[in-house]
């Protein structure tokens, strides 16, 4: 049998500690490729133990994955949270010692673009996987200090002087970034608006391609569990999964709710923080109908939670690159409400027409709020992939760059989502 390629996944957050939907990402395609036999993959991220000695790599072992914890020390420079050459040293060493045949980033916050220089020198194959705005953003998600959201298209650095501390250091960042990312091999996306965004300003133009995400598809037992739910209790039922801030569009559904003279009206809302501490009994005072604060789930309680609602609130007031949560409701059957908020909206169900502008819409959302709740209940969409799909379209991606997977059985390969 031919020896698999190994695969190095790098990102800030990954087994056995884990945070973030970009981790979710990486995770679940490195276990799919190991779990269907098509590569070996050990991973490479970050510790900040006070304990352990600056740059050291510990070992621990996941699932089939080897993960390499690189510690990093408290108090690093800002250009170090970009730009470290201590980190780079570190990888190097790495690569000596496990010598991979293809080294894919994901979010490398905080491990910076010396990543890329060594796998360059090194003549490792690099695929650079961007899943938010840091590359082109010191703030991340193109949210401005006074929580609205940026809208540049292209960003020009020149015009974020009002949202950085130091737009000199800024602007080096910046350039250095948009520099260094030209030594991916191949850049992805999960969505054509971030592809087209990034590339119009100046992150390796011509390298992108889009590479959406896939999401866990509703186990063999939710389908059953939605139908009880709603034969036992036929009123529709809301879900909010945000925070209750401006940028993920709270204010606009309070305003929509409390201003409803309904009867039947129940909403879930999610507190996704750790310490339940989002939301309190304020944040819904005075609002008509029943609402209920939930603990944050884990991924296998997925289904757990979208077996009690019958839509989905996605009100965000700035342009996300894809929207797993949009996707994973899709494909149970529960229906959106969604703005116009970049990649969110590139899925089959996606009509235009029906997308509340960012910054407006109260009176939209009413609408679609009352005419949700006289609708019959939305038919599981198709055409959304799972990891395993996601994890087959990597391999015919890479593949021109010289990495034979397995299975050999390039009908199993090439087989559609």
């Amino acid at each position: 049998m031919a020896k698999l390629p190994h695969i190095l996944v790098v990102n800030i957050f990954f087994a056995p500690f884990s945070y973030g939907g970009a981790t979710v990402v990486a995770e679940e395609v490195s276990r799919s490729l190991v779990k269907h036999g098509r590569a070996r993959v050990s991973a490479l991220s970050l510790i900040a133990r006070a304990e352990l000695a600056p740059y050291t790599v510990l070992r621990a072992q996941v699932g089939g994955i080897d993960s390499y914890l690189l510690n990093v020390p408290h108090g690093r420079k800002y250009a170090d949270m970009y730009d470290n050459p201590e980190i780079g040293e570190a990888i190097k060493g790495l690569l000596d010692e496990i010598s991979p045949d293809l080294i894919h980033a994901h979010c490398i916050q905080e491990i910076g673009a010396d990543l890329l220089r060594v796998a360059k020198s090194a003549e490792v194959p690099l695929v650079l996987s961007v899943h938010d705005f840091w590359w082109i953003c010191e703030r991340q998600f193109m949210v401005r200090m006074d929580n609205a959201y940026c809208a540049q298209n292209p960003v020009q650095i020149g015009n974020c002087a009002t949202c950085v501390g130091d737009h000199a250091a800024a602007t080096r960042r910046f350039d250095t970034l948009t520099d260094v990312s030209s030594l991916a091999d191949i850049v992805t996306y999960p969505s054509q608006f971030a592809l087209d965004l990034c590339e119009a300003s100046g992150l390796a133009p011509g390298k992108g391609e889009v590479w959406q995400n896939g999401i866990h598809l509703p186990g063999p037992e939710f389908y059953a569990a939605q139908a009880s739910r709603r034969a036992a209790k036929p009123g529709h039922v809301f879900g909010f999964l945000g925070g209750p801030s401006q940028i993920k569009g709270w204010p606009l559904i309070r305003r929509a709710f409390e201003a409803l003279d309904r009867d039947g009206i129940e909403v879930l809302l999610v507190d996704g923080s750790r310490d339940g501490t989002w939301w309190n009994d304020d944040h819904i005072a005075g609002l008509p109908g029943t609402w209920r604060i939930i603990p944050r789930f884990e991924q296998p309680e997925m289904d757990r939670f979208y077996a009690q609602i019958d839509t989905l609130l996605f009100m965000s007031q700035w342009k996300e690159t894809f929207g797993l949560a949009i996707r994973e409701a899709l494909v149970r059957g529960i229906g959106v409400l969604q703005t116009d908020s970049g990649g969110t909206t590139e899925h089959p169900a996606a009509d235009p027409a029906r997308l509340i502008p960012i910054g407006e819409g109260v009176e939209i959302l009413q609408a679609q709020i009352l005419e949700a709740m006289d609708s019959p209940c939305l038919s599981p969409v198709a055409g959304i992939q799972d990891f395993d799909g996601q994890a087959r379209a990597f391999c015919e991606l890479t593949a021109p760059l010289g990495i034979e997977y397995g299975p050999k059985d390039t009908a199993e390969l090439r087989r559609p989502a």
